[in-house]
């Protein structure tokens, strides 16, 4: 297909084509003491070895961006499927006014850690590029933290959590 014959892509379609990509969950957390907040994402990857480098997405809406800005750090928390509630607590999907029973933070490295995550990353913020309706943030790894097995990982797939089945 030549360039100039590209198609008008719908972004249901676009979504609906990605989300078949099936990712982990996470919760970034940025923030320090009364000022933490926190949100779901699944636009998360490893961007670099040497220095080590990760980045995620946000909208560029998100009141989680402008948060984000105001400090110097941030941990992005891998979520077990166990943990599927802090997923919806962070995302506003969570129906209670309280937030979930398991939501307990650690004070770590770049912000707080969610307790009892498959893992965590702790990073300073690097960059934040503009891109679209989006920023993509930078985050340099600053420590790492692995939780004890079954991980168990939460999975998000065709609009879904689901999870992975163990094969022995």
């Amino acid at each position: 297909m030549m360039a100039d014959q590209f198609q008008l892509i719908e972004s249901k379609e676009f979504r609906n084509i990605l989300g078949t990509l099936a990712t982990g969950v996470t919760v970034i957390v940025a923030g320090q003491g009364n000022t933490i907040r926190g949100m779901t994402a699944n636009s998360v990857t490893s961007l670099s070895l040497e220095p080590l480098l990760v980045l995620f997405c946000v909208a560029k809406t998100a009141k989680f961006a402008t948060h984000l800005r105001q400090h110097e750090g941030f941990t992005i928390n891998v979520l077990r499927r166990s943990q599927l509630a802090l997923s919806n607590y962070f995302s506003g999907d969570w129906p209670k006014d309280a937030a979930p029973p398991d939501y307990e933070l650690i004070p770590w490295h770049g912000a707080p850690r969610l307790n009892g995550c498959a893992a965590s990353v702790g990073c300073k913020t690097e960059e934040f590029l503009e891109r679209g309706d989006h920023w993509i943030v930078i985050g340099q790894v600053l420590a790492l933290h692995k939780n004890l097995e079954p991980i168990d990982p939460l999975v998000y797939f065709q609009g879904r959590y689901r999870s992975l089945r163990q094969d022995d």
